[in-house]
């Protein structure tokens, strides 16, 4: 450690830290619009200026280190100062520079009220300027339906060029010209390739980038903020809903070390506009072959008579995939009640038993854990197009250096370099047989890690490739003493807690795929499942909050409320149990879905034993301890590993083929969204195109 003075205060840090850095940790402000904690050091601002004893210029604190200061001539620690007369008219002569070029449109700019510049000029500029030229003039881009541009508020700052190119790893946007015809620009002026792109909004310090789907729509001191979890994949990223009324005007990340750090993917950002169409607002009953707006009571009437007529072995019942866990364990304590043991809520089929033990289906090493393992094999997976904030993660422990990837399944572009090992099963099993040359690497590695895909999992063979995976893991030394390698991505917000409160065929009981057969099932319950295609014959009752593929096929509707109109947990991948609040209240009728099975249940003469939401958690909790650990990834005894690999049957030689088809149109509330579709317009286009 090395000792600083600073405004008078001494402080001991480590000698690699920056004088930004140690200037914070002895609790001084430091002004910046260039320097970002979680991106490189570009220096060009000049705002984080600081006075240093015995040198005659300020230095920028961001990019001088510590250990470059030297000592006194008696050997006295460094004397730094962040409030001197000398800093003071540094900071000032800076922020008129900045404003020399800066339109000023502050009234009318979206960034207005939540502005570095503005908070930056308040508190450490001066009231005039003494520049009266003409302001420089820079065309707007354009650069995608998510990100719109303001070109003439651009500082240079350069932070969207480096989270561009570092952290999302899609080096779409750059800088042309040079002193004042610098221009940002993406090149050709074509619209941004990256699943995180919307992240520039964040860090852009002006109002030069800000949301083009949002613009114009409302002012921050508008808003009432909630915080909450996001469930357009299974990372569950911390965000904060910002509503206006009952109505969601946009979301944004929070920070979240452990899962997200503080980015969210495109598709978390923008999918609020699809919250208000195509919503299921009062229930429907199906009357001479077409759907009727219907009262409660009608629609309960309509179950209970088809109930009552129908023997427990021909009901069945699915949890979709953005169900909270309260609603899926309000649905299996129904179906408990009523006899039914066709219950599952694997929409896809994939090869996930509870039965051999929680970590057979969790991500064992943790999305943190990512920057600790040293090599990774990923199996039937595209994490870019699964998981974005996760892909960013892996991309983060790549740039590290030592950390060589194999994939084992469709060759993608991951914005990282990993190797192509194979296309399907025979490569996995020449890695768990150590006949492959990458099985040596993994050998070689401390913590190994394999990450497996609901591409693998999802198949008529899933248990034979979770069993070899199993095997490959821990041939490899995945799993061991301090390290659980064996990873399950899911591409569900709402599996884990699903699976974790026993969301699966009873004794006897049909999955998913069984259920769907024709003539299997009389009366089918959806709980928001909206990815299966149900057969005709059977009685389905949807409960959900979009006219998706699940409320067409249904003959009574029941409309719930989404993930931001209820208070929910839902469990991450890796297992970590997530409190989501409530931003807003659900249209018309619609009410929670708990709340519907409740009194559903009533009128089924099975009456769940809770009237609120507290009693339904104290219910669950007792179930399930684990779930009043909010915040806290449970460890899973990684011998279930073991006996998951000691499972029988033969994979067959299909390739792997990832699960995730359209990033942009991955469930109900995505596919009614209009800035997704044209996002997934364009990424289609961009398919087209290479493929020509």
């Amino acid at each position: 450690m090395s000792k600083l003075i600073i405004d008078g205060i001494e402080v001991d840090v480590s000698p690699d830290d920056t004088l930004l850095q140690a200037c914070e940790e002895a609790g001084a402000e430091i002004p910046r619009f260039c320097y970002h904690e979680r991106l490189s050091v570009a220096g060009n601002c000049r705002m984080c200026l600081v006075e240093v004893k015995g040198l005659p210029k300020p230095q920028a604190s961001c990019s001088v280190n510590v250990k470059d200061l030297r000592p006194g001539p008696n050997g006295e620690p460094p004397v730094i100062s962040t409030k001197s007369p000398m800093v003071k008219k540094a900071r000032e002569g800076v922020m008129e520079f900045l404003l020399i070029n800066h339109p000023l449109d502050c009234p009318i700019c979206d960034q207005g009220g939540e502005c570095d510049l503005q908070d930056q000029a308040m508190a450490y500029g001066v009231d005039t300027s003494r520049f009266a030229e003409n302001k420089r003039a820079v065309e707007d881009k354009s650069i995608g339906p998510l990100v719109k541009t303001a070109m003439n508020r651009c500082i240079h700052c350069t932070r969207c060029v480096r989270f561009i190119t570092e952290v999302a790893g899609v080096p779409d946007l750059g800088a042309i010209g040079r002193g004042e015809d610098m221009e940002i620009t993406t090149y050709l002026e074509r619209a941004m390739r990256s699943e995180l792109q919307g992240n520039v909004i964040d860090l852009c310090p002006v109002g030069a980038l800000t949301s083009k789907p949002y613009a114009f729509h409302a002012r921050p001191w508008e808003l009432t903020k909630t915080e909450s979890v996001d469930v357009m994949d299974a990372v569950g990223a911390a965000i904060r809903i910002d509503t206006r009324g009952r109505e969601v005007m946009r979301i944004l990340p929070r920070v979240n070390e452990a899962v997200n750090e503080e980015w969210i993917s495109d598709k978390s950002r923008f999918i609020w506009d699809g919250l208000k169409t195509q919503r299921l607002d009062r229930p429907y009953v199906r009357r001479n072959g077409k759907l009727a707006p219907a009262t409660w009571g009608e629609a309960f009437a309509a179950i209970k008579a088809k109930m009552d007529a129908t023997p427990p072995g021909r009901v069945g019942a699915l949890v979709g995939d953005l169900a909270s866990v309260e609603e899926a364990f309000a649905l299996k304590g129904l179906m408990d009640r009523l006899g039914v043991v066709n219950l599952d809520c694997r929409q896809d089929s994939a090869a996930l038993d509870p039965a051999l033990g929680r970590a057979t289906y969790l991500f064992n090493a943790g999305i943190a854990g990512l920057e600790q393992a040293d090599a990774l094999l990923i199996v039937g997976s595209n994490p870019r197009a699964e998981a974005a904030v996760l892909n960013a993660r892996i991309r983060k422990r790549w740039r590290m250096g030592g950390f060589p990837i194999g994939l084992i399944g469709e060759a993608a572009d991951l914005t990282y370099d990993a190797q192509h090992l194979g296309a399907g099963p025979d490569t996995l099993a020449e890695i768990a047989g150590g006949r492959h040359p990458f099985a040596s690497v993994l050998k070689a590695a401390a913590r190994p890690m394999v990450l497996v895909g609901q591409g693998a999992l999802a198949r008529p063979d899933g248990a034979a490739v979770a069993a070899a995976a199993a095997k490959a893991a821990l041939a490899v030394g995945a799993v061991k003493d301090g390290w659980n390698g064996f990873s399950v991505l899911h591409t569900a917000a709402g599996r884990v807690g699903a699976l974790d409160v026993g969301c699966v065929p009873g004794g006897g009981g049909l999955a998913t795929g069984d259920m769907l057969k024709p003539g299997a099932l009389d009366v089918l319950f959806l709980l928001g499942a909206d990815e299966v295609t149900v057969p005709a014959g059977a009685f389905v009752v949807y409960i959900g909050t979009h006219g998706d593929r699940g409320a067409h096929r249904a003959d009574v509707i029941l409309p719930g409320a989404a993930y931001t109109e209820k208070s929910g947990i839902w469990v991450n991948t890796e297992g970590r149990v997530q409190l989501g609040q409530r931003g807003g209240f659900p249209p018309g009728e619609a009410r929670e879905d708990w709340a519907i099975l409740r009194a559903l249940s009533e009128r089924l003469g099975e009456t769940l034993p809770y009237d609120s939401l507290a009693a339904l958690r104290s219910a669950l909790v007792a179930a399930h301890p684990h779930m009043a650990r909010v915040g806290a990834a449970e460890p899973a005894d990684a011998a279930a590993i073991t006996a998951l690999a000691a499972q029988s049957g033969v994979p067959d030689k299909a390739p792997f083929v990832g699960a995730v088809g359209d990033f942009y149109l991955t469930n109900p509330i995505a596919r009614a969204s209009a800035v997704m579709a044209e996002c997934s317009s364009l990424a289609a286009g961009r398919v087209r195109a290479a493929a020509e």
